[in-house]
């Protein structure tokens, strides 16, 4: 299922026309139809239709994330520890992280045995990713442009988290807070890509 599915798919469950969603999000019908039957890949109002639709962005753009008004809540599927970022670094050799003393919490989606809570620390994700957010990271998911991954640049064993911008064939790294410095940082062989983040927890 892709993006036009799933915003379809959100509008008829909540019996809304595409007239209707158009209006909420401030948008032309029109807009609504492209998406919808795959011209549009990538909405620049996505964060409206997805307030609408009453889930997240990342629910419409990769099918991950959560809805916001569930009456009932989402089958807790894991128990995933939350490590450290130096710990994120080392874990493609499992063997040197433990986490049997790890606090755990408990992820709503599916995911890989080898997955693994982090806490957000600094600012360079905001405003969509705050100090102190979990971030729930799945080594086996596929990390494709646009998505939100940890990384961990080779010659630096502690983990970064950024999204991936594929353009041209050439990987970036990219920073969302539009003031922070070097918003960009090419992948040159020299980054492992550690997981996709398949899931969001806001702080308190």
């Amino acid at each position: 299922m892709d993006i036009a599915n799933r915003v379809k798919e959100r509008r008829k469950s909540l019996g809304l026309t595409q007239y209707q969603l158009a209006e909420m999000t401030n948008s032309a019908q029109t807009s609504i139809q492209k998406i919808e039957r795959g011209a549009t890949k990538n909405p620049r109002n996505i964060e409206a239709i997805a307030k609408a639709l009453q889930c997240t962005p990342e629910y419409l753009r990769f099918g991950v994330g959560d809805f916001d008004n569930a009456s009932i809540g989402p089958e807790l599927k894991s128990r995933l520890p939350l490590i450290s970022w130096v710990q994120a670094g080392a874990w493609m050799d499992i063997q040197e992280v433990s986490t049997l003393e790890a606090e755990h919490f408990l992820c709503p989606v599916n995911c890989s045995e080898k997955s693994f809570v982090l806490r957000v620390q600094g600012v360079s994700m905001e405003p969509k990713f705050q100090d102190g957010d979990l971030i729930f990271v799945d080594p086996e998911a596929a990390c494709i442009h646009g998505s939100y991954v940890v990384a961990r640049l080779d010659d630096d064993n502690q983990a970064t988290f950024k999204q991936l911008i594929i353009e041209g064939g050439q990987k970036y790294l990219k920073a969302l807070n539009p003031s922070w410095p070097d918003p960009l940082i090419p992948i040159n062989g020299n980054c492992t890509l550690v997981g996709r983040v398949v899931f969001t927890g806001k702080s308190l």
